[in-house]
């Protein structure tokens, strides 16, 4: 989530996010949560997700959730939210497939990646792909939102053998990447020590998340304050993943995602677009086109949905989803 670069600094509401933390990096696949995992308002997530777990791969200790058995689902959010975007529409998906919910290393999450681990676009698509290698998930569907799409776009042009189909909701393409207004600012916040958590510390405050330019322009309808907090608290808490923020958002250049477009005409697996009509980031020409260059696509539109399609229609999108993967 990008846009939230341009909202006004604030001081924070309180002093009680939790204790910054490194990862352990002794966990094991799909084991518990270390100990030094963000708590609190910072590190919620909504129990509809299933149990919190973690898998280990090159880059660190990935959390995750899941929840249900079937064919695995495998959903990517993107910057500056969590595994939380997906709450509402992995309860109903989990009573037919598998659903697991990373918690990617996008400026929310609650468990630092190692030091150095390569958060590059690429980089990021190779830490999905081993995700999905290390648990053994056969025949997957991954599903990209935002930043993700864009992401899920790059695993399906560098990792195909990986994935059995692919869902991209209204995200980054192109030369999209990050979306074009935002890139003075998305430097700015990946260079400058002390900008991610002051721009993130207002979004607690709900007059201030339903700006245009804060989240107000990718969900038409407002979310929850704990959602919120999960969201805003993160970079705050924690040096780890203030580093991992500006690492990734340092590397985000629309090179990576053009390249992959040239690679997606190769990707004859099933595909699924799914577009809000309204979206003000991502414009829907940019879904025609990528339906017409995957050579297995569908097209589909949502409407009265801004981005964030599983804030503003989860129904629309859990049948969209269950339809296509079933």
């Amino acid at each position: 989530m990008l846009a939230v670069f341009r909202t006004h600094c604030m001081r924070p509401e309180g002093s009680n996010m939790a204790t910054a933390a490194e990862q352990d990096t002794t966990a094991t696949t799909s084991g518990p949560l270390p100990a030094q995992t963000l708590t609190g308002r910072a590190g919620w997530r909504a129990d509809s997700l299933g149990p919190a777990r973690v898998v280990e791969v090159p880059h660190g200790t990935v959390a995750y959730h899941e929840r249900g058995k079937g064919r695995p689902l495998v959903f990517v959010h993107g910057a500056l939210v969590n595994a939380n975007l997906w709450r509402k529409v992995i309860e109903p998906l989990g009573r037919d497939f598998r659903c697991v919910v990373p918690d990617l290393p996008l400026g929310s999450h609650r468990l630092p990646l190692r030091a150095g681990a390569d958060l590059s676009p690429p980089g990021l698509a190779s830490l999905i792909a081993d995700v999905i290698g290390e648990l053994g998930l056969e025949d997957p569907v991954l599903i990209g939102n935002d930043t993700g799409g864009g992401l899920s776009q790059i695993v399906a042009a560098n990792h195909p053998e990986r994935l059995g189909s692919l869902v991209l909701t209204s995200c980054d393409a192109f030369d999209n990447f990050p979306p074009k207004a935002f890139r003075p600012l998305v430097r700015l916040a990946s260079g400058v020590p002390g900008v991610l958590q002051a721009v993130m510390a207002p979004m607690r405050l709900r007059p201030v998340r339903r700006l245009p330019i804060a989240y107000g322009w990718l969900a038409k309808k407002p979310f929850e304050r704990r959602v919120a907090d999960s969201y805003a608290l993160p970079s705050g808490a924690s040096a780890g993943v203030r580093r991992d923020a500006r690492a990734a958002f340092g590397a985000l250049n629309p090179r990576h995602t053009l390249a992959a477009a040239t690679r997606l005409r190769d990707f004859d697996r099933p595909a699924l677009i799914a577009w809000a009509r309204e979206d003000r980031f991502f414009p829907p020409a940019h879904a025609e086109r990528l339906a017409e260059i995957l050579p297995n696509a569908r097209l589909e539109w949502v409407d009265d949905s801004y981005t964030f399609v599983s804030e503003d229609q989860p129904e629309r999108l859990v049948q969209l989803i269950r339809g296509f993967a079933g």
